[in-house]
């Protein structure tokens, strides 16, 4: 015996679609989910700036959302435009690299810096052919990767690297950050996972033609301060700090003193360059504050021989 109404074949093949959609909506709904995490991140006095960026949204889709409504509305308006135009894991990644460059500050970069054998010839540099070889190193490493690049000013090139492993699908919510200068042996890093280094390491040096590559003793959340100095784009400025010898508590002092001095700035080298003219420190400085730029670390230990 059976209960209720019957079903029909007409009513069990929609049901099959339904099926089928409701599998196919939800790879898209990972990717709206991925989306709509990202526009909420956006300051709203940058959000058009970004969108516009992004270039993924037309000027007549865009005109037709409300920028003066709650930011949970906005969202949710956003990413259904998005969802009618099919929105995929890469365009979603573009989204992202466009708001991480705006605030870079919010990760902590590391330097690393690529060498070629002595008798190795300067080659000229192909971005496409170094898209697609840092691609498939990646990739036949991991079976799961999302890889998404995008050319920047300076000719800098970010990459964007979501990590998988053989099981599990990309983590797009701790990808690893990379900005190469081509023609340079120098990549800016910011990752959480250090595990993925070595593989990342290869990545690089493989597709940028080099033969090795080493971490500087470099790291900051200023990425451009960071290429002031390994670029050289700062002066120095050789001096020695002046102290009164002859009073004050450290004046019969026979020990070294030893401490732990801390700079913190924005700007760190500019604001070293201000010390003396502020009145803060006797010109001229020492070697110790302006070496920065030629050593090419931003921290480091002072021993006693």
């Amino acid at each position: 015996m059976t209960t209720g109404n019957p079903m029909n074949m007409s009513e069990y093949k929609k049901n099959l679609l339904g099926r089928d959609n409701c599998s196919t909506k939800e790879m898209d709904e990972t990717v709206a989910e991925f989306i709509r995490r990202t526009i909420l991140k956006i300051p709203m006095n940058e959000m058009m700036t970004i969108l516009k960026a992004w270039d993924f949204l037309s000027e007549n889709q865009l005109q037709t959302i409300n920028f003066r409504q709650r930011k949970e509305c906005l969202v949710q308006d956003l990413v259904g435009l998005c969802e009618e135009k099919s929105a995929s894991v890469n365009d979603a990644a573009l989204l992202d690299i466009i708001y991480t460059q705006v605030h870079r500050h919010q990760k902590v970069w590391d330097v690393f810096q690529m060498n070629k054998e002595p008798d190795e010839d300067v080659d000229l540099f192909d971005m496409e052919q170094f898209k697609c070889s840092f691609k498939k190193i990646l990739q036949r490493a991991l079976k799961n990767v999302t890889i998404s690049f995008r050319d920047a000013e300076e000719n800098a090139i970010w990459i964007r690297i979501a990590w998988g492993t053989q099981c599990t699908k990309p983590n797009q919510y701790k990808p690893t950050y990379v900005v190469h200068y081509p023609q340079t042996p120098y990549a800016f890093t910011s990752s959480k996972l250090k595990s993925i280094m070595p593989l990342l390491g290869q990545a690089l040096t493989v597709a940028s033609k080099h033969h090795q590559i080493v971490k500087m003793d470099l790291r900051s959340r200023h990425l451009d301060s960071l290429k002031a100095i390994v670029f050289k784009q700062y002066d120095q400025l050789e001096t020695k700090f002046k102290s009164d010898l002859n009073g004050g508590i450290l004046a019969e002092r026979k020990e070294p003193l030893r401490c732990l001095i801390k700079f913190s700035s924005p700007h760190l080298l500019e604001a070293l360059k201000s010390l003396a003219p502020a009145g803060i420190a006797d010109a001229p400085l020492s070697p110790l504050l302006t070496c920065i730029p030629n050593k090419g670390m931003n921290y480091f230990k002072i021993r006693d021989k």
